[in-house]
């Protein structure tokens, strides 16, 4: 159960109570919840209704509604939790699994293991991811813990991969600004088309050799694939991408790894930075490629 206070300022004009949660960000769907779901609304402590005028001073204080029912099954999955709070949690997730269940991985996913860790610990809740990960990509996934931080997180959130392309990038930092759409007929490959969405990824070059180079881009906009995509567009396709044309002979998977994760905590506003270390296999191609030592994870 998550009680949210909220004190209007002295010197705020007296204003309704709906108008008031809204500006807290509350969405109009979740203040019919708590009206009618959630045990309702308080201010200084005594039940009030959203047309409540509320005066400098006083305090508005609910309880957010229970989360809904989900069909998805709680699986006994290891989960490596970087960040925890009441209101986001973010997972450290291993490549060669799957983000949410889909027709192709109904089961076995990350959402699976995020039933089962509620049940452990005796909570209910869904699993409700604000970024996702393709399948054999590895890194830090940001979830919210209830449908209050969800559209809050992520409007917030800004992610720096790290990505192993191949041969050496044309600038040390640069934009790649290309729209991407489905290629042909294929339900999972990506390129760039006319007909795409616009889509734009900055990278910063981190350490290079004639072979590799090792990469931390941000996305600016969040289309399928997007940093395997534009890095192929302009010739360096990311080290063991099949798909996309990239050298396969050091790394069974593409080298692609969310490593910070950046947000605001809904509630209380403050600043919150997460970051994963480089896992094996990408570490292991650093050290094929001679990059291992030519770079610091501080810098990200």
């Amino acid at each position: 159960m998550t009680k949210l206070e909220y004190t209007l300022a002295p010197g705020m004009p007296a204003q309704r109570l709906n108008l008031f949660l809204r500006t807290q960000g509350l969405t109009a769907g979740l203040i019919k919840a708590v009206k009618y779901d959630g045990g309702g609304f308080f201010c200084d402590g005594a039940p009030v209704h959203t047309d409540h005028i509320v005066r400098p001073g006083q305090t508005v204080s609910f309880v957010l509604p229970p989360e809904p029912q989900t069909d998805v099954v709680p699986q006994d999955i290891p989960l490596h939790i970087a960040y925890e709070d009441a209101f986001a949690a973010v997972l450290d997730k291993p490549a060669g699994i799957a983000v949410h269940p889909t027709l192709n991985y109904p089961d076995g996913t990350l959402a699976n293991g995020w039933l089962h860790y509620l049940q452990t610990q005796g909570r209910s809740g869904v699993f409700r991811p604000v970024n996702r990960l393709d399948k054999n990509t590895s890194g830090l996934v940001l979830c919210a813990q209830n449908a209050f931080a969800a559209p809050a997180l992520a409007a917030s959130a800004e992610k720096t991969y790290l990505a192993v392309t191949a041969g050496t990038l044309p600038q040390r930092h640069g934009f790649i600004e290309a729209p991407i759409g489905r290629q042909g007929d294929s339900i999972i490959g990506r390129c760039v088309t006319p007909n795409g969405k616009y889509s734009l990824t900055e990278y910063t070059v981190l350490a290079e050799t004639d072979r590799y180079t090792l990469a931390a881009c941000r996305l600016h906009t969040g289309r399928t694939h997007q940093i395997r995509v534009h890095m192929a567009y302009i010739g360096h396709p990311l080290a063991g991408d099949s798909l996309y044309g990239g050298p396969v002979q050091d790394i069974a998977r593409q080298a692609l790894h969310c490593a910070v994760m950046r947000f605001q905590n809904p509630y209380t506003h403050a600043r919150v930075r997460v970051q994963s270390p480089l896992p094996p296999d990408m570490a292991a191609l650093l050290g094929a490629g001679g990059l291992l030592d030519k770079w610091q994870p501080d810098a990200l």
